[in-house]
C-alpha cells in the first residue's frame, strides 16, 4: 500500500501536517494484517474462533555466531526456554490445517509453545520473516512429500504472515497440490503431494487396516512431482509415515513382495525395503532431470511418538514437555528409516557432484524426536466431532516445534547464500 506523502520539506508550517500523515500510515499497516481478505483463500484453511494475539516479532538483525564454523552442528543440540514465543497464534494466520489447530480445539497447556532448539556449540537465530523473504526473492521453493511436509509449509505461511500474506496461484483444483505467489517478493512457495514418492495406484480405498492398500512401483518416481520441479529453486523432499501401510512392492512391472498384503504365494517384506528404493528412486530421478539447476533439500524423518498403543489402539502423546537428549534415543524403525535417508542421500550427493547438482541434508530428526509434547493428540477436532477418534501424534501443533524448521531453513538459505557468492568470487 502505497501513501502520497508528496515532496519532503522542513517547513514549519508542513510538520503538523507530515506528522499527522506519519501517524496515519503506522496506524493503517498496523491494521492490515487484521483486515486481510480471509475470503480469497481456500474455505478449509480458514480458522474459526481464533485464540489470543501472539505477542510482537523480534525483527532486529541477528547473525548466527559460531564457535567452530566447520564442525558446528546445527541439527544437534537441545531445547532451551524461549518465552519469546510464539510468534503468530490462529488470530493471526489463517493457514492453519483444522486437524492441527490445538488452540482452537482447547488444548489446555501452552508450555509446549515456548521453547526454541539451541545447537550446541553454536547459536541458530530465530526465524525472522523479513530478511528470509529478502534470501528469496525472485526465487521458488517446493514442497514434495506427505502432510508432516504440508504441515511445514503452513507453519512457514504463517511465520511470513507478518510480512505478508501470498496469493493463491494454483493451477491445480486439487488441495493437495497448491501454489502460493509473494507478489511483493516475486517468491513462489508450492506443494506436490506424493506420499511415497514413487508411482503409487490405489488397490484399495479400504483394506484390512481400513487405511487402504497401496501398490507402489519403487523404480519409478512420481511423475506428479518429477514433472513440475525442474524450475525450482530449491525442492525439499520428505516422505515416512505412509510407508506403515499396507502395500504391495513392484519393481520393473514385476510384484516383489508386500508388507501385510495377507497375498497368497507373496513375500512379507519389511518397510525399509521400501523405503530404501524409493529414496533411492526419487534422488536419482533429481539427478537425471537435465534442466533441474536448484537444491534438492532432504528433509529426514520426524518421529511420532504414540505411547501406550499404536495409532489405532489407544495410543497418545500426553506429555507436557521435551525430553532432554540424555532422556531419549533414536532406535527401532525410526532409527533405521533415519539411517537410510542418510545414506541414500550421500549416495546421490556423489552423484550429483559429477552432474553439478546441489544436494543439501535438513536434519529434523534428532531435535523432533525430542518433541513429544508438540503433537495435536485429541486437540484438532471437537471431543464430539463425527470424524474418526484417534489420537494424533505425527503432526505438530501450529504454532507448535514445527516452527523450529523454518529457524533451520533460513540458516541454511544463508549459507546458499554465502557458498554462491563464494563461487561467483572464484
Amino acid at each position: 500500500m502505497e501513501l502520497p506523502f508528496g515532496k519532503y520539506s522542513n517547513s514549519p508550517q508542513r510538520t503538523p501536517r507530515i506528522f499527522l500523515l506519519l501517524v496515519l500510515a503506522v496506524v493503517v499497516l498496523g491494521l492490515i494484517p487484521l483486515y486481510h481478505p480471509f475470503n480469497l483463500y481456500p474455505a478449509d484453511l480458514v480458522t474459526q474462533n481464533p485464540s489470543e494475539i501472539s505477542p510482537i516479532y523480534h525483527d532486529e538483525e541477528q547473525k548466527i555466531k559460531i564457535k567452530e564454523p566447520e564442525t558446528c552442528d546445527i541439527f544437534t543440540g537441545e531445547w532451551v526456554w524461549n518465552p519469546d514465543s510464539p510468534y503468530y497464534t490462529n488470530m493471526t494466520c489463517y493457514a492453519i490445517h483444522e486437524h492441527q489447530n490445538c488452540m482452537k480445539y482447547g488444548r489446555p497447556d501452552s508450555d509446549y509453545l515456548k521453547w526454541r532448539w539451541k545447537p550446541n556449540g553454536c547459536e541458530l537465530p530465530i526465524f525472522n520473516p523479513f530478511q528470509f523473504l529478502d534470501l528469496v526473492r525472485n526465487k521458488s521453493l517446493a514442497l514434495v512429500g506427505d502432510s508432516v511436509g504440508r504441515n511445514q509449509m503452513q507453519s512457514l505461511i504463517c511465520l511470513l504472515a507478518r510480512v505478508e500474506y501470498p496469493v493463491d496461484i494454483s493451477d491445480n483444483p486439487d488441495q493437495a497440490f497448491k501454489k502460493y505467489k509473494y507478489t511483493t517478493y516475486n517468491f513462489t512457495l508450492a506443494t506436490y503431494w506424493s506420499p511415497f514418492l514413487v508411482s503409487t495406484k490405489e488397490a484399495d480405498a479400504d483394506g484390512p487396516s481400513h487405511t487402504g492398500v497401496y501398490n507402489l512401483l519403487l523404480n519409478e518416481a512420481d511423475e506428479k512431482w518429477t514433472t513440475e520441479i525442474e524450475g525450482y529453486d530449491y525442492v525439499i523432499l520428505n516422505a515416512g509415515h505412509w510407508f506403515a501401510r499396507i502395500s504391495v512392492y513392484f519393481e520393473n512391472n514385476q510384484r516383489v513382495g508386500c508388507r501385510y498384503c495377507g497375498i497368497p504365494d507373496v513375500s512379507e517384506l519389511p518397510l525399509t525395503y521400501a523405503y530404501q528404493r524409493a529414496f533411492r528412486t526419487a534422488l536419482k530421478a533429481i539427478n537425471n532431470l537435465e534442466n533441474f539447476k536448484g537444491v534438492a533439500i532432504l528433509r529426514t524423518f520426524a518421529p511420532s511418538h504414540f505411547e501406550g498403543g499404536e495409532w489405532n489402539k489407544g495410543g497418545n502423546c500426553a506429555r507436557t514437555r521435551p525430553y532432554r537428549s540424555n532422556e531419549t534415543t533414536l532406535e527401532g524403525q525410526t532409527l533405521e528409516q533415519y539411517r537410510i535417508q542418510v545414506e541414500e542421500f550421500k549416495i546421490a550427493e556423489e552423484e550429483g557432484k559429477m552432474k553439478g547438482k546441489k544436494f543439501r541434508l535438513m536434519d529434523t530428526t534428532q531435535a523432533m524426536l525430542l518433541r513429544p509434547d508438540g503433537h495435536p493428540s485429541k486437540y484438532g477436532h471437537w471431543p464430539n466431532a463425527n470424524v474418526v477418534l484417534y489420537n494424533d501424534c505425527v503432526h505438530w501443533c501450529l504454532p507448535g516445534p514445527i516452527d523450529s524448521w523454518a529457524d533451520f531453513l533460513f540458516h541454511m538459505f544463508k549459507m546458499e547464500g554465502t557458498r554462491s557468492l563464494e563461487e561467483k568470487l572464484q
